[in-house]
């Protein structure tokens, strides 16, 4: 099966435009009638909500920032009563005041089907066996996932995230043939199966569906060659659905949007503008057929570049690249932005480097310094003084090119920094401290 909805999935653009026009005004009614935040903030600007008659007006209205969300914790911006919400889910709340989002029973419904398409598009089947290693609970990636498989027909093992000995027996014993976890999380078990002398030919593996963090084509293709498996990405966010929002197709080109029930923009964080397609902006989503927790124009702090040329796929959706960082994970240092990603991308390159690291930002005589620690493999981390200066020293070049600023290179001996179950920490901020 290529197509989940074919008839959504490959819709004519101008049909498409028309269907997001009527449900974005149908929303617009809904949140201004039944969610006092949103009709406050209408007031201010004096936005008429019956008076939307384009998408060209889009950026007429407001943007909905996470600490709208905090600030109506917990129920404040549902838009239906609690009686006729049938799940609740949350963000850990490490940063501040958790957010809260709530699904009705259809809200429930098209998520599904939203990660059903996903899935569809990045291979899976009814035939295949899914081995869910994401955390279930207030998080929304295990049960969003979850029940986009039970939709499509799958074999579910909801096995969570954690005890990675345990997820590699179940994968051999159940006949696992996707994998779905953070890519981090991939890679730490390919390390496990390594170390446990597990030969992953043996193993019935034939997809991966990673996501819940940045990550660069360079880790995708560690990935495969370690697990012997085709990964894709996909994306979602707690507080506009959860995983299901976009997903890529077997051609890896692009994170394919379900744009009749999400708008996007992609903007410049600062001038807050629209940008060309193809620049990199900040992803701002508005729900079109969210019930019960509606969000207009949601700024995510994901940074993205859409894609609108046709996809050999056939699908007829805008797609956006994989997320290259957040507006709030970007390093500056010395005036030049730096992402995590481009650092990754240039230790993968490198023999006898491996794929874990860490950036340190300090501040040192008032200005920023950057020092990237790197595991290497076990013979480079013990040779001679020199040998090992010369790899810091080309690596330190190859990163002075990439990224138009230099930064420090220490390295550290081989499975010494932290591995993660879930998100990756890449990166550490003295500056803060």
């Amino acid at each position: 099966m290529k197509y989940w909805e074919e008839d959504r999935e490959c819709m004519d653009r101008e049909d498409l435009e028309q269907l997001q026009l009527e449900r974005l005004q149908s929303t617009i009614y809904r949140v201004s009638t039944h969610v006092p935040f949103y009709r406050n903030r209408f007031k201010e600007i004096n936005l008429d909500p019956d008076g939307f008659r384009s998408l060209g007006e889009l950026s007429s209205l407001p943007f909905t920032f996470k600490d709208d969300l905090r600030q109506n914790y917990p129920y404040g911006l549902f838009a239906v009563p609690l009686r006729d919400i049938v799940r609740i889910h949350s963000s850990s709340g490490t940063t501040g005041m958790a957010t809260v989002v709530g699904y009705t029973r259809n809200d429930i419904k098209i998520w599904s089907n939203l990660v059903a398409r996903v899935l569809t598009a990045a291979g899976v089947t009814k035939d295949d066996v899914i081995q869910i290693a994401f955390g279930y609970g207030l998080f929304t990636g295990g049960f969003g996932l979850h029940y986009g498989a039970e939709r499509i027909g799958a074999s579910v093992i909801p096995i969570s995230s954690g005890n990675t000995k345990r997820q590699i027996q179940i994968m051999q014993d159940f006949k696992t043939t996707a994998l779905v976890c953070t890519p981090s999380y991939a890679l730490m078990i390919a390390d496990t199966m390594l170390d446990m002398g597990i030969n992953v030919s043996g193993l019935s593996l034939k997809y991966g569906l990673f996501g819940a963090e940045p990550w660069s084509e360079a880790m995708r293709t560690e990935i495969n060659n370690k697990l012997n498996i085709r990964a894709t990405d996909n994306y979602g966010l707690s507080e506009v659905m959860g995983p299901g929002v976009a997903g890529e197709c077997l051609e890896c080109k692009g994170l394919h949007i379900s744009e009749d029930h999400f708008l996007v923009e992609v903007i410049n964080p600062n001038t807050l503008e629209p940008v060309q397609p193809g620049e990199v902006g900040e992803l701002v989503i508005t729900t079109l057929t969210k019930e019960a927790f509606p969000v207009i124009r949601y700024r995510t702090r994901d940074l993205t570049r859409l894609i609108i040329e046709p996809c050999a796929c056939g699908r007829t959706s805008y797609r956006m690249t994989r997320i290259l960082g957040r507006t709030d994970d970007m390093l500056i240092i010395k005036g030049v932005n730096v992402f995590p990603t481009q650092i990754e991308n240039v230790l993968f390159e490198i023999e006898g480097t491996e794929p874990h690291y860490r950036i340190v930002v300090e501040r040192e005589n008032h200005q920023d310094k950057a020092t990237v620690l790197v595991e290497v493999i076990e013979s480079i981390f013990f040779d001679e003084m020199k040998k090992q200066r010369q790899l810091v020293d080309r690596i330190k070049k190859r990163l002075a090119s990439e990224l138009g600023v230099s930064v420090d290179v220490k390295l550290v001996e081989e499975r010494t920094l932290e591995r993660f179950e879930g998100k990756g920490e890449r990166v550490i901020d003295k500056r803060q401290l």
